[in-house]
């Protein structure tokens, strides 16, 4: 409709109206009509490249909106930066740190923007020296440390393994808001450190900062990680009862892995049973696994059957059931299991692993023994193992 009008008044020659078009139908994901109006247009500036850029982006073509940019004639940070971002929300996370790379090799300076998206792509590959030398850059160019950023910097460092790092970020924040201490608590229960997540939690509480989803999820998995029963269905209330949030499946996943955990299994079924919304392959996950670490076949075999009625079919969950009748030594239940996944076509998901080593990312596939350097790897495993079981590792994993 407005793009009839604008062409009746004539207003489609002026840039403005042609980039305000653009950015319409990029919002409401008509990327054909957003596509005409670009090819149609006499003259593109760099919001005219970007705009339809970003839209390619938004909704996964990341072909498109890689010829698209290669295209530009003239690239600014601008341009660099949505690409960067929307590789990384994408999951690609190598190709968006080498977007980055190419950017710093043609001499355009990263904005605040970009380093966001670079160090989101650093944390996810575990791309500490990367994410360490954005850090500096930052520092070097006095860039402002605000909530985003610090959000950022936290979660890098916290997912590269560095959580002391990230603590020295958080302290040397002069402002904090929710994401801020959701990253640290996220960061800290992550690490075993469950003991120091919830006294975070409790200071973020005294200083009036109020939680989010996020954060009752990183709170309730530090709660599960140390038994903390009452504390964990405390703060399970508290979501409606105080912060007028409503749990979803993940926070009663959380709950029912708290109560699992404790070898409370009744309680978790009935809460599972009793959920508002519908539970899903984790929920109904961390009460089977406890069902196989209690011995508790029945109650098994009842959540197993519960996830395959509402066709949830994972192979996590058959693999979880076998595991259940074969610690009891029902090798006929075990192979029927077996047979089962193969009727339905389940397969297991094989777990894969990023490692940085001297600044490029490796990938470790599970079960994969033909890695060139294999013998090294396991003698090194080894080794970690012995020192590992040599340590005297309290309740927030430390010596």
């Amino acid at each position: 409709m407005y793009h009839s009008l604008i062409m009746k008044l004539g207003w489609e020659h002026y840039d403005y109206v042609r980039n305000g078009l653009i950015h319409c139908f990029v919002s409401c994901k008509e990327l054909v009509y957003a596509r005409k109006v670009f090819d149609t247009s006499p003259e593109r500036d760099f919001v005219t490249w970007t705009a339809l850029i970003n839209g390619y982006l938004k909704i996964g073509e990341l072909e498109l909106a890689r010829e698209l940019f290669d295209e530009m004639p003239n690239k600014n940070v601008v341009s660099w930066s949505a690409m960067i971002n929307g590789y990384a929300k994408n999951g690609m996370f190598v190709e968006a740190l080498e977007i980055f790379n190419d950017m710093l090799a043609v001499g355009t300076r990263p904005n605040h923007s970009t380093i966001v998206g670079a160090l989101s792509a650093c944390a996810s590959l575990g791309a500490l020296v990367q994410g360490r030398w954005l850090h500096a850059y930052v520092d070097r160019n006095n860039m402002e440390m605000d909530g985003i950023l610090g959000t950022a910097l936290i979660d890098m460092y916290a997912k590269c393994g560095c959580i002391k790092l990230s603590c020295l970020v958080f302290e040397k924040m002069s402002y904090r808001d929710t994401f801020v201490y959701t990253a640290l608590i996220s960061g800290l229960a992550d690490h075993g450190m469950s003991k120091s997540a919830l006294e975070l939690f409790g200071r973020m509480v005294v200083e009036g900062i109020r939680p989010n989803e996020v954060t009752f999820l990183c709170v309730l998995s530090a709660c599960s990680r140390i038994g903390l029963v009452e504390e964990g269905l405390r703060i399970f209330k508290s979501m409606k009862h105080v912060y007028q949030i409503e749990p979803g499946t993940k926070h009663y996943g959380c709950l029912v892995d708290l109560l699992s955990r404790a070898g409370l299994l009744e309680h978790a079924a009935n809460v599972v049973a009793n959920m508002l919304v519908e539970p899903d392959c984790y929920v109904f996950g961390a009460l089977m696994n406890a069902c196989r670490v209690y011995g508790n076949v029945d109650l098994g075999k009842v959540m197993a059957d519960g996830f395959i009625e509402r066709s949830l079919d994972h192979s996590g969950v058959h693999v979880l059931l076998s595991n259940i009748y074969a610690s009891m030594n029902k090798w006929d239940d075990v192979e029927k299991v077996r047979k089962g996944m193969e009727e339905r076509k389940v397969r297991k998901v094989t777990g894969y692993s990023l490692l940085e080593v001297d600044g490029r990312v490796l990938e470790f596939v599970a079960g994969d023994m033909f890695y060139i350097h294999m013998d090294e790897v396991m003698c090194l495993l080894l080794r970690m193992e012995i020192h590992l079981k040599s340590l005297e590792i309290d309740e927030d994993g430390l010596r």
